[in-house]
């Protein structure tokens, strides 16, 4: 039995050799049935992975292919990269700088599947933490940003979940409000493009508001009250969840913010609703909203200017 095993890890090495010596032949077809033989053994087996990652050249022959002037050849390419790093003990080698480079170039003009794998292969990347600074430094950010600004597409889904896993980083959500981030995810929620997408942006939002510079661009942002309140109003269980946190941290900070919501005649209703139909987190959220409004009000009062509040 271990013969046999051996024999077939050799076999196997054998082909990893010979596949990447014929994706650098000047012969695209050539190239592009060695490609999919490599993209075909990295594609499930964790151990044919490190097998083709530990080969003399390996990731420097498909980095250098993923730039090839063939879109086939690119997406064959980024296709294995994004396999190899599907195994944790290789996303800190692959996340080198060129690499990183070259995939913010390639989700700012590229085609949608590839700009659709590059982004895949960032959110892999970035689930090291070791790796999140990395693509911040290397202006990942601000070309996320850049890139979900634009009209949306099939790829936009892929780029706002590689933002959501770099904002894990304090530092990289600074870099997203200072490149304009907090307006293009409040554009994103307000579009009816998808509720997928408003869900995610919201999350991310709601990353961005856990520190005070994301939590004051949203302050700053003009009738966030109000467009939280539409999306509370709305059908998707996940974005009411993600407005009434973002809703929550508003409160707690900011005075003005909950006299916007108290002079809103549908805000309280709108809460009391989510309060009995919602989901358990959203429930809970509204609660605490329609506590720090009860607050506000009684203070109101006493300070002489009553807000009635009808629930």
């Amino acid at each position: 039995m271990g013969e046999e095993v051996d024999k077939y890890q050799d076999r196997l090495r054998d082909a990893i050799i010979q596949s990447l010596s014929e994706a650098q032949s000047d012969s695209l077809e050539v190239q592009q049935k060695a490609l999919e033989t490599l993209a075909s053994i990295t594609k499930v087996n964790p151990q044919n992975r490190n097998l083709v990652a530990r080969t003399d050249g390996a990731i420097p022959t498909f980095l250098t292919l993923s730039k090839s002037s063939s879109p086939t050849i690119q997406t064959l390419s980024v296709s294995t990269l994004f396999n190899l790093s599907l195994n944790p003990n290789l996303k800190q080698s692959l996340a080198d700088m060129e690499t990183i480079n070259h995939l913010n170039s390639v989700i700012l003009s590229s085609s949608t599947e590839l700009s659709k794998l590059a982004a895949s292969l960032i959110c892999s990347l970035a689930m090291l933490d070791k790796n999140k600074a990395k693509f911040g430094v290397a202006g990942t950010i601000h070309s996320l940003v850049k890139a979900v600004s634009g009209p949306c597409g099939p790829a936009v889904h892929h780029l706002l979940s590689s933002l959501a896993e770099l904002v894990q980083f304090q530092g990289n959500c600074t870099l997203v409000v200072r490149s304009g981030g907090v307006q293009v995810l409040i554009q994103l929620v307000e579009s009816t493009d998808g509720e997928d997408l408003a869900g995610t942006s919201l999350a991310i939002l709601g990353l961005l508001a856990r520190f005070d510079e994301g939590l004051n661009a949203l302050r700053r942002t003009e009738q966030i009250v109000s467009s939280m309140l539409e999306v509370l109003k709305g059908s998707c269980m996940l974005s009411k969840e993600g407005a009434a946190e973002i809703l929550l941290r508003l409160f707690e900070e900011s005075e003005g913010c909950v006299r916007d919501a108290l002079r809103l005649p549908e805000f309280s209703s709108v809460l009391a609703d989510l309060s009995v139909r919602g989901s358990g987190r959203a429930r809970e959220k509204a609660g605490l909203l329609m506590k720090k409004m009860m607050e506000a009000d009684m203070d109101s009062y006493v300070d002489g200017n009553p807000v009635f509040l009808e629930w």
